[in-house]
């Protein structure tokens, strides 16, 4: 197992870099950047601007400030903000919890709905389950910033119901915390419930057909148990892919979510740091991210190799 486990942690290595060094280049190569934004704002000189690039290391070439980036970085200093000059590792600690939260939440109902409901779609050839199966196919095509803006028209409206908040994470302990999680946290809910679900359902359908159930009911095994222990068993290894494919999934829709929402989070900070060229927090943004998103990947890696021994064993062959 420790083996196996080092082989995964090389791999990320290479991963990170690679993440790194793509979103450094889009984010630097697109048009216009912040000392240049700022010119236009205020009208500073030429010479001025000339010398804050200097003093900035813009004026260097891609690759060297790339390496300069990548030296901080792994001695954990992300730099300073060129917006409010904060040090970027503060923002990011401000704002990394509120979206472990919403998503944390959101993929904890997710799969915590989908496991029984993709079970009893599996086990139960009903005209329900059929509908149901057919309205999850609905909602998983329905954009997530079309229900949330829809969301706030009905329950965040004075001229609808209003008996739900509209922005931020409030101020008043837990009970008005939970009160604002209700809409952002169903919004990131619904597209990963629908596609777990329907995931859970064809893994326990393929398993239900197989020899080692078809046994146990032979045994005179009581069915709620076959299905429960046998064959929900041998059909996590897929759910368990779609879990950690999950996690990025759920961070890249917090984007839209924040913003909808006034969630002063990971999506947000991304958000307004791209619109104002803010390089150090965008790349702040985007390590964190690609770290979560490779911790997952990892996570599903060891969790497989927990599942089903004999991975462990074709890894270290």
């Amino acid at each position: 197992m420790k083996r196996y486990l080092l082989r995964r942690l090389l791999l990320m290595v290479p991963t990170f870099l690679g993440i790194t060094v793509l979103t450094f280049a889009v984010a630097h190569l697109a048009p216009g950047d912040p000392l240049q934004l700022d010119q236009e704002t205020v009208g500073a000189a030429q010479a001025d601007v000339a010398k804050q690039r200097a003093e900035k290391g813009l004026d260097a070439p891609l690759p060297v400030q790339y390496g300069r980036w990548l030296s901080r970085v792994v001695r954990f200093d992300f730099g300073r903000s060129y917006i409010d000059q904060r040090p970027v590792s503060e923002k990011l600690a401000e704002a990394l919890p509120r979206t472990a939260l919403v998503s944390g939440l959101a993929v904890l109902f997710a799969f915590g709905l989908a496991v029984p409901l993709g079970v009893f779609l599996a086990t139960r050839k009903t005209l329900l389950s059929r509908a149901v199966s057919a309205g999850l196919t609905v909602v998983w095509g329905v954009p997530t910033f079309w229900v949330a803006v829809l969301l706030l028209l009905v329950f965040s409206n004075p001229r609808a119901l209003d008996v739900l908040p509209m922005q931020g994470l409030g101020e008043g302990g837990l009970v008005d915390l939970a009160w604002h999680l209700v809409l952002p946290v169903a919004c990131l809910t619904y597209p990963t419930l629908a596609i777990a679900t329907r995931q859970v359902r064809a893994a326990m359908q393929e398993a239900l057909t197989q020899d080692y159930v078809k046994a146990a009911r032979a045994r005179g095994i009581p069915e709620r148990r076959v299905v429960w222990r046998h064959a929900l068993r041998n059909s996590l290894l897929p759910v368990v892919t779609l879990l950690g494919f999950s996690l990025p999934h759920v961070l890249g829709g917090s984007v839209v979510i924040e913003r909808v929402f006034g969630i002063p989070g990971m999506g947000l900070l991304a958000f307004d740091s791209v619109g104002t060229r803010d390089y150090p927090t965008v790349m702040g943004v985007a390590t964190v991210m690609a770290v979560a998103t490779l911790l997952s990947m990892l996570a599903v890696d060891v969790a497989y190799g927990f599942i089903d021994p004999r991975i462990r064993v074709e890894e270290s062959s």
